[in-house]
């Protein structure tokens, strides 16, 4: 289905959108997406702190980016679902980019707004205590939440571009393995390399994405100005050319240099465990990591 065709909206999207999506069952969303990535959080905590050695040798600030990056992995995977699905099946949102809605894009809108609202919450909180603050990130954060709270508010916006936006998040499952694999000290295992690869070309597939999200929006430049706010067009397109021109660019550098010199940039850029010098084996060989 091409994108840029404009039919006849679907079934789901022909009655008032506050008729049969009312702002307390949006609220209830909401907060459903909330409660539940903060309690992968949570299960990420007391599972790790049971099963693995290395999570237990780790700094608090290390611990809490531990189990961040395994509720961000969570996050990717129903974001790859929504955005794959919004990209390859014939719905009402790729029959009409603009104004096309269904329950399942409203769900996953919803509860990409909780996410948010908790990640933010999680990372600035995160900042204040360990007194650090990842810029490059904080902005990600930003445009994601304004972005989402603000589709929640349009009751005529369509999802089709916040769902494939969501296909954004693809990379976070193979970022999460690769950092605490690499806090394991597997940096040197073949299965390290082979999510490092895999990691990198989900990067690289985010910036052909973003090229995409280009492509539509300027074949649909009109509709999407006489239907989209001023706000939101404006947090759209900043956060998209911010993540074209710096933020995708930076992390892929970043993710393949870590292939070659496998450090953790998080903290300190600290040589991680198992990385073949002498002082990493003589601590590896007195205090074995193992996850």
């Amino acid at each position: 289905m091409d994108p840029g065709q404009q039919l006849p909206p679907s079934d789901a999207t022909s009655q008032p959108t506050e008729e049969y999506f009312p702002w307390d069952l949006r609220f209830q969303l909401i907060a459903l997406g909330f409660a539940f990535y903060a309690s992968i959080f949570l299960l990420a905590h007391l599972l790790s702190s049971s099963l693995t050695h290395t999570y237990n040798c780790l700094q608090a600030k290390e611990k809490i980016f531990w189990n961040l990056a395994a509720t961000r992995a969570v996050f990717g995977i129903q974001s790859s679902v929504a955005g794959l699905r919004a990209l390859t099946q014939d719905s009402g949102l790729s029959r009409d980019i603009v104004n096309g809605q269904e329950d399942w894009s409203w769900f996953n809108l919803l509860t990409a707004t909780g996410f948010f609202i908790f990640e933010n919450a999680a990372f600035h909180t995160y900042s204040l205590a360990f007194r650090s603050l990842d810029f490059a990130l904080a902005t990600h954060h930003f445009f994601a939440l304004a972005g989402y709270g603000g589709g929640v508010m349009s009751d005529s916006m369509g999802h089709f571009v916040p769902m494939v936006v969501l296909l954004l998040e693809m990379s976070t499952p193979f970022t999460c393995i690769s950092w605490m694999l690499l806090k394991a000290g597997w940096a040197r295992s073949l299965f390290w390399k082979a999510n490092q690869w895999m990691m990198i070309h989900m990067f690289h597939c985010r910036i052909v994405l973003t090229y995409y999200l280009w492509w539509v929006s300027f074949k649909n430049w009109g509709a999407i100005n006489n239907n989209f706010p001023l706000a939101l067009r404006l947090i759209f397109y900043i956060g998209l050319g911010l993540l074209t021109v710096v933020m995708n660019p930076f992390w892929t550098y970043k993710k393949t240099m870590q292939l070659f010199n496998p450090v953790d940039w998080n903290f300190g850029n600290k040589p991680a465990p198992g990385n073949n010098t002498k002082e990493d084996q003589a601590d590896v060989a007195a205090k074995p990591h193992v996850s």
